[in-house]
């Protein structure tokens, strides 16, 4: 299970929503005032975590939205071959590799500790932490 309903109301700027099938971080809300004989309506942006993609969610407040499980792991950096990085799960011992994104390429290596952010079977590196 990789998502849990909620409702749009509740949603908040920088949380996370599913968005056209892919988990996005919320940046932008915006609420319209409700009409004579309806409910108010939402305009929810987020930003893809996996493809860095702007999506719009238009739903009346009272909709139901799914939201996401992303887990956020601390991983060891054990090799880099050019664009892809071998890391293992501190706590579970756990090896598996990653595409480094764009901004983080040059700046990995080997040793580095990084915040992993997984979901919906994907992962990715958020962040470098270094020692």
């Amino acid at each position: 299970m990789s998502t849990i309903p909620g409702e749009a109301k509740d949603l908040k700027e920088g949380r996370y929503v599913i968005i056209e099938g892919e988990p996005c971080r919320v940046v932008e809300i915006q609420v319209s005032s409700p009409g004579k004989h309806g409910a108010a309506k939402m305009r929810i942006v987020g930003i893809g975590i996996f493809d860095n993609v702007k999506r719009v969610l238009l739903k009346p407040s009272d909709g139901t939205v799914e939201i996401p499980i992303v887990e956020r792991k601390l991983a060891q950096v054990i090799s880099v071959m050019g664009e892809t990085a071998q890391v293992m799960d501190q706590k579970t011992y756990e090896m598996y590799e990653i595409i480094i994104p764009e901004e983080l390429r040059g700046k990995i290596k080997e040793g580095d500790n990084v915040d992993v952010l997984e979901s919906m079977g994907k992962r990715i590196i958020e962040k470098v932490r270094g020692q």
